[in-house]
């Protein structure tokens, strides 16, 4: 079997790998896994919403969505000194990757953004990745993020450019992929992945999964999510979006992009330890920990710690690739 890193895929090609047989995608992609990554080691990141709500996007699933009303309360950012305390508590809590998200549709250069910077400078102190996922950004203020010490951005294509305005209608498919260039310029690390049971087909799924992986570069961390139906958005009362699916998206982005680190994301407070456990077989190899992804409920440490101890795995430790990289140097 080849497991080749290739960034030429054909739509045809991921076709026949994801409606190949469940059983059979998870073993390839275990394969692949085992090659190119360590098993059984995963990273461990935290989320923070360091601004909250009243976000003039559309985006049919998000409960930050001002014109939708889902009982968020729209915040203004955070203190520094806050968000500094819940990336000790994250790193305490065995975290080695600190995300802020804003909800903002893009960056502004503003004073906001001022104490964003401050805030990244922080949270790299404290020996933390640090990741942003703030709306759209140009390359001057990727190249801003980059010199405070933002290790990675994230920000999501969701689904296929042919559904994406069932989706959102305030900004286009090119407008994020402008914001991944934007990113990839400034040397930033690229986290980029998608929502599936957002009424999608699986054509969508796989269209999905060939513009990540036919980019010049693999994003270097996929998050995989399920939809968290929220009352109060266009997307309230979708069903749940069963583990086989996840299974077979996840399966699916380990063998296509074999370094990437695939995060099992939104969702997984749904998931109990043996449906987490399938995921991981299938080449999972990041979650989110700690009670809220932004808004939304998400296992917290302790669960986690528990999980990891019952699965036998180990956390990431921060910077690996870099470390990596240094030792090959020397």
């Amino acid at each position: 079997m080849n497991t080749e890193i290739r960034n030429n895929w054909t739509l045809d090609e991921i076709r026949e790998i994801y409606f190949s047989p469940v059983l059979e995608l998870m073993n390839r992609a275990s394969n692949v896994h085992a090659k190119y990554n360590t098993t059984g080691e995963v990273q461990v990141c935290t989320l923070l919403s360091v601004k909250t709500g009243g976000c003039s996007e559309d985006c049919s699933y998000c409960p930050q969505a001002a014109r939708y009303n889902t009982g968020v309360e729209a915040h203004k950012l955070m203190t520094y000194e806050s968000v500094i305390n819940n990336a000790l508590d994250a790193k305490n809590g065995g975290s080695t990757r600190f995300c802020m998200g804003a909800a903002w549709r893009n960056v502004r250069d503003n004073s906001d953004f001022d104490n964003v910077i401050d805030m990244v400078k922080g949270v790299n102190a404290i020996g933390l990745e640090v990741c942003c996922t703030l709306g759209m950004l140009t390359e001057q203020q990727a190249q801003r993020l980059k010199e405070a010490g933002l290790y990675a951005y994230n920000h999501n294509l969701d689904t296929s450019d042919e559904h994406y305005g069932e989706i959102i209608s305030t900004r286009t498919y090119k407008d994020r992929l402008e914001t991944l260039d934007n990113v990839e310029k400034a040397g930033l690390s690229v986290c980029c992945g998608g929502i599936i049971g957002l009424g999608e087909t699986d054509d969508d799924r796989i269209k999905l999964l060939h513009t990540l992986a036919t980019r010049e570069q693999h994003p270097e961390s996929v998050p995989v999510n399920a939809l968290v139906s929220v009352k109060g958005t266009p997307l309230e009362g979708r069903e749940k979006v069963q583990v086989w699916d996840m299974v077979r998206m996840i399966a699916t982005a380990r063998v296509l992009m074999p370094k990437a680190m695939v995060r099992l994301s939104a969702g997984r407070n749904e998931m109990n330890y043996e449906q987490q456990a399938l995921c991981f077989l299938a080449g999972a190899n990041s979650i989110f920990t700690g009670e809220k992804l932004l808004t939304t409920p998400n296992p917290g440490f302790d669960a986690d710690k528990e999980m990891f101890a019952l699965l036998g795995l180990k956390p990431r430790e921060s910077f690996k690739a870099e470390k990596e990289k240094e030792v090959a140097l020397t």
